[in-house]
């Protein structure tokens, strides 16, 4: 099962741009944090933009669609709505 999803790493990558914007913290050591993020996170899109397109082709070719997992995003508001 997949653990992570897109929400998480835009989570991430938000929280890091308001670290930056801390005039609290160290610079020097948000922006190595910040590059090592980025660099990561180029990877993780990378990673699910190649999942995209192999789904897309897939159901192309089948005419089957299905959400990987890892690029499904939850939608909060309509979960809330139908317990209610």
């Amino acid at each position: 099962m997949v653990r992570n999803k897109v929400e998480d790493l835009n989570n991430i990558l938000f929280e890091q741009l308001e670290r930056l914007n801390d005039d609290s913290l160290d610079l020097d050591n948000e922006l190595k944090r910040a590059t090592g993020i980025s660099k990561i996170s180029n990877n993780i899109i990378e990673s699910m933009n190649l999942v995209y397109k192999a789904t897309k082709l897939n159901a192309d070719m089948t005419g089957e669609f299905k959400t990987p997992e890892m690029l499904e995003v939850k939608n909060e508001n309509k979960t809330e709505s139908k317990n209610n």
